[in-house]
């Protein structure tokens, strides 16, 4: 997921859902973050820094001996994308298809991903030995 989201390596993504290479102020959570909070720097600065962390968290996850630290740092980020969620004056649980005013939401989907993939993360940080 943190690939998908953040390089795209399929051909043509849909328009304001990749975080290395959507245009400043067309990444549709980001922007909404930035314009619900007023906080500029969630749109491109936060956007860029999250899509490096989850990156970094990916590739933790693929080497055996960090995959446990990968699933610790998938975890924080997790967490925290599931606390925006939460807070309706900042992202909610639905968040919108598109930049338009009164666009369609995504009906939580993107919500439910976050607590699945934060439910994941957990499992593995518990079940995966530590190092000796």
């Amino acid at each position: 997921m943190f690939v998908q989201a953040t390089i795209h390596p399929l051909p043509n993504p849909p328009e304001g859902s990749v975080k290395l290479f959507d245009s400043p102020g067309q990444n549709i959570v980001f922007a909404t973050l930035a314009t619900n909070t007023g906080i500029a720097l969630f749109e491109p600065t936060g956007r860029v820094a999250v899509a490096l962390a989850e990156l970094l968290a990916a590739f933790l996850l693929l080497i055996p001996k960090t995959r446990r630290s990968g699933a610790g740092l998938s975890f924080l980020i997790l967490a925290g994308a599931v606390a925006l969620h939460l807070m309706p004056d900042m992202l909610g649980r639905e968040v919108p298809l598109s930049l338009a005013p009164g666009a369609e939401t995504d009906g939580g989907q993107l919500f439910a991903l976050a607590i699945a993939m934060l439910a994941a993360s957990m499992l593995l940080y518990v079940v995966h030995p530590r190092r000796r």
